[in-house]
């Protein structure tokens, strides 16, 4: 199994507090696929104003933690890292759906797998679930950009 700790993670992604949605990397297969997860906790600065009678994950930020994903994938895939001269930025959203609230105490799923890769274009079907229950599902499309670009 290929795993990457958060030390890891951070190599792989330009996002910081508040903005890192992965905490840990559970399985990739280069080119193919990345599991992760999420610990969502009461702690979240966006649980303060959503909702602050009943917290719920935004389902923006499930989509957004499933990009970070993605990206994790395609830097350990062409063995870059955003430290360098590449970056990948979101390119499309297509076919969200949110099936289950995400709230305080749940481990949020991260499932990505690669669909088409041409160019520097990066279709992947993201998958975001709590215990087995999906949360959340999308198509997403990334571009890699670099200095030159």
């Amino acid at each position: 199994m290929n795993t990457l700790d958060i030390h890891n993670v951070l190599k792989h992604l330009p996002h910081r507090y508040p903005f890192l949605l992965i905490d840990r990397v559970l399985d990739y297969q280069v080119g193919k696929s990345l599991v992760a997860i999420k610990n969502v906790t009461i702690n979240e600065p966006f649980f303060c104003g959503h909702f602050p009678q009943r917290p719920v994950m935004p389902g923006v930020l499930m989509l957004e933690a499933l990009a970070q994903a993605a990206a994790v994938l395609a830097f350990v895939s062409t063995g870059s890292d955003p430290t360098g001269d590449e970056i990948y930025y979101f390119a499309a959203i297509d076919n969200a759906r949110f099936k289950r609230i995400v709230e305080p105490g749940d481990q949020l799923k991260l499932e990505i797998e690669v669909t088409k890769v041409r160019g520097e274009l990066m279709k992947v079907h993201a998958i975001a679930s709590v215990d087995g229950e999906v949360a959340c599902t999308a198509d997403l499309m990334s571009m890699r950009k670099g200095s030159e670009s």
